[in-house]
Protein backbone atom coordinates (compact mmCIF):
# COMPACT_ATOMS: atom_id res chain seq x y z
CA UNK A 1 0.00 0.00 0.00
CA UNK A 2 1.16 3.50 -0.81
CA UNK A 3 0.79 6.87 0.90
CA UNK A 4 1.11 9.73 -1.58
CA UNK A 5 2.88 12.83 -0.28
CA UNK A 6 1.81 16.32 -1.32
CA UNK A 7 4.29 16.59 -4.20
CA UNK A 8 2.99 13.41 -5.83
CA UNK A 9 -0.67 14.31 -5.26
CA UNK A 10 -0.13 17.73 -6.82
CA UNK A 11 1.76 16.19 -9.75
CA UNK A 12 -1.09 13.72 -10.32
CA UNK A 13 -3.58 16.59 -10.25
CA UNK A 14 -1.41 18.51 -12.74
CA UNK A 15 -1.30 15.47 -15.04
CA UNK A 16 2.32 14.36 -14.63
CA UNK A 17 2.67 11.41 -17.01
CA UNK A 18 5.01 9.35 -14.80
CA UNK A 19 2.75 9.65 -11.76
CA UNK A 20 -0.44 8.97 -13.74
CA UNK A 21 1.04 5.90 -15.44
CA UNK A 22 2.16 4.51 -12.09
CA UNK A 23 -1.29 5.17 -10.58
CA UNK A 24 -2.88 3.28 -13.48
CA UNK A 25 -0.45 0.39 -13.01
CA UNK A 26 -1.27 0.01 -9.31
CA UNK A 27 -4.75 -0.88 -8.11
CA UNK A 28 -6.62 2.16 -6.76
CA UNK A 29 -7.46 0.33 -3.54
CA UNK A 30 -3.82 0.49 -2.43
CA UNK A 31 -3.37 4.22 -3.04
CA UNK A 32 -3.86 6.37 0.05
CA UNK A 33 -2.85 9.69 1.51
CA UNK A 34 -3.45 11.33 4.88
CA UNK A 35 -5.21 14.30 6.42
CA UNK A 36 -1.88 16.17 6.65
CA UNK A 37 -1.42 15.98 2.87
CA UNK A 38 -5.06 16.96 2.36
CA UNK A 39 -4.43 20.06 4.48
CA UNK A 40 -1.30 20.96 2.53
CA UNK A 41 -3.14 20.62 -0.79
CA UNK A 42 -6.02 22.78 0.41
CA UNK A 43 -3.56 25.38 1.71
CA UNK A 44 -1.89 25.50 -1.72
CA UNK A 45 -5.25 25.95 -3.45
CA UNK A 46 -6.46 28.59 -1.00
CA UNK A 47 -3.37 30.70 -1.68
CA UNK A 48 -3.44 30.24 -5.45
CA UNK A 49 -4.78 32.63 -8.07
CA UNK A 50 -7.22 29.95 -9.29
CA UNK A 51 -8.55 29.04 -5.86
CA UNK A 52 -11.99 27.69 -6.83
CA UNK A 53 -10.86 25.59 -9.79
CA UNK A 54 -7.90 24.20 -7.83
CA UNK A 55 -10.15 23.25 -4.91
CA UNK A 56 -12.42 21.39 -7.34
CA UNK A 57 -9.45 19.50 -8.81
CA UNK A 58 -8.12 18.61 -5.36
CA UNK A 59 -11.49 17.42 -4.09
CA UNK A 60 -12.04 15.35 -7.23
CA UNK A 61 -8.62 13.73 -6.82
CA UNK A 62 -9.05 13.05 -3.10
CA UNK A 63 -12.48 11.50 -3.63
CA UNK A 64 -10.78 8.61 -5.41
CA UNK A 65 -8.34 7.63 -2.66
CA UNK A 66 -8.49 6.69 1.02
CA UNK A 67 -7.42 9.41 3.48
CA UNK A 68 -5.85 8.24 6.75
CA UNK A 69 -6.63 10.34 9.81
CA UNK A 70 -4.27 11.19 12.64
CA UNK A 71 -5.07 9.63 16.01
CA UNK A 72 -3.45 9.03 19.38
CA UNK A 73 -1.36 6.15 18.09
CA UNK A 74 -0.09 8.35 15.24
CA UNK A 75 0.83 11.01 17.81
CA UNK A 76 2.83 8.47 19.82
CA UNK A 77 4.77 7.38 16.73
CA UNK A 78 5.32 11.04 15.79
CA UNK A 79 6.72 11.83 19.25
CA UNK A 80 9.02 8.81 19.21
CA UNK A 81 10.19 9.62 15.69
CA UNK A 82 10.86 13.28 16.49
CA UNK A 83 12.82 12.31 19.63
CA UNK A 84 14.88 9.77 17.66
CA UNK A 85 15.69 12.41 15.02
CA UNK A 86 16.78 14.85 17.73
CA UNK A 87 18.98 12.18 19.30
CA UNK A 88 20.58 11.46 15.92
CA UNK A 89 20.93 14.96 14.44
CA UNK A 90 20.65 17.65 17.14
CA UNK A 91 23.67 19.16 18.88
CA UNK A 92 24.77 17.12 21.87
CA UNK A 93 25.51 20.21 23.96
CA UNK A 94 22.50 20.82 26.22
CA UNK A 95 22.35 24.63 25.80
CA UNK A 96 22.38 24.40 21.99
CA UNK A 97 20.01 21.42 21.97
CA UNK A 98 17.30 23.31 23.90
CA UNK A 99 17.17 26.04 21.25
CA UNK A 100 17.13 23.64 18.31
CA UNK A 101 13.91 23.10 16.39
CA UNK A 102 13.24 20.14 14.13
CA UNK A 103 13.23 22.50 11.13
CA UNK A 104 16.77 23.58 12.09
CA UNK A 105 17.75 19.96 11.50
CA UNK A 106 16.27 19.99 7.98
CA UNK A 107 12.98 18.25 8.72
CA UNK A 108 9.51 19.55 7.93
CA UNK A 109 7.05 19.03 10.80
CA UNK A 110 4.32 17.87 8.42
CA UNK A 111 6.65 15.30 6.87
CA UNK A 112 7.19 13.80 10.33
CA UNK A 113 3.41 13.45 10.72
CA UNK A 114 3.16 11.90 7.24
CA UNK A 115 5.96 9.46 8.12
CA UNK A 116 4.18 8.61 11.39
CA UNK A 117 0.98 7.77 9.49
CA UNK A 118 2.97 5.60 7.06
CA UNK A 119 4.73 3.79 9.90
CA UNK A 120 1.46 3.26 11.75
CA UNK A 121 -0.20 1.60 8.76
CA UNK A 122 2.83 -0.06 7.14
CA UNK A 123 2.66 2.13 4.02
CA UNK A 124 5.27 3.05 1.43
CA UNK A 125 5.70 6.83 1.29
CA UNK A 126 5.68 8.12 -2.29
CA UNK A 127 7.56 11.41 -2.16
CA UNK A 128 10.37 13.41 -3.72
CA UNK A 129 11.24 15.04 -0.36
CA UNK A 130 14.73 14.20 0.89
CA UNK A 131 13.83 14.38 4.58
CA UNK A 132 12.03 11.03 4.29
CA UNK A 133 15.35 9.46 3.28
CA UNK A 134 17.02 10.98 6.34
CA UNK A 135 14.25 9.58 8.54
CA UNK A 136 15.44 6.13 7.45
CA UNK A 137 18.52 6.68 9.60
CA UNK A 138 16.37 6.29 12.73
CA UNK A 139 13.35 4.22 11.57
CA UNK A 140 12.69 1.73 8.79
CA UNK A 141 10.54 3.62 6.30
CA UNK A 142 9.92 2.47 2.74
CA UNK A 143 10.09 5.31 0.22
CA UNK A 144 9.56 5.63 -3.53
CA UNK A 145 9.49 8.54 -5.94
CA UNK A 146 7.60 8.37 -9.20
CA UNK A 147 8.89 11.70 -10.51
Amino acid sequence: MYLLDTNHCSQAILGNTNVLLRLEYIENSVITTCAIVQGELIDMAERSQRKESNLVLINRFLTGIYIHNVDGFTATIYGQLKAALFNQFAPKEKSKRRKTKITDLGFDENDLWIAAVALQHGLTVVSADSDFQRIQQVRTLTIESWL
